[in-house]
């Protein structure tokens, strides 16, 4: 198994609240009735607390500002992720999610990689 990891910020006119619960309550639905096209086994939102937490354990090590949100997509290889965003049902899709993504979404301030998990 592999995971698409996603660390997300926010567009700078919504506010953390708006950007969680338009991802919670559009973005999540719409991917999620789509999951099968991408062949995605598991979608996971990880929401950023609003915590003095946070804020110290950011001080404390002098790091970066929080992402507003981490998402986990899992897939069983590269190569089936690979064949499901080449078919024309998956790249009319991704087209649909980016478009979606662009409505909440700083891409230019947010990351995402390809993973694989080791434990420990």
């Amino acid at each position: 198994m592999i995971k698409m990891v996603m660390c997300l910020h926010r567009k700078s006119n919504i506010s953390r609240e708006q950007f969680q619960d338009y991802w919670r309550n559009n973005h999540g639905p719409f991917f999620m009735k789509n999951a099968a096209v991408l062949r995605s086994k598991k979608y996971v939102q990880s929401h950023t607390m609003e915590t003095p937490l946070n804020e110290g354990m950011r001080a404390s090590r002098g790091m970066a500002e929080p992402f507003d949100g981490v998402a986990e997509v899992w897939f069983e290889s590269e190569q089936d992720l690979m064949e499901a965003m080449s078919s024309q049902e998956g790249q009319e899709l991704g087209a649909a999610l980016l478009e979606d993504e662009n409505t909440f979404i700083d891409h230019a301030r947010s990351s995402a990689f390809i993973v694989k998990e080791v434990d420990f």
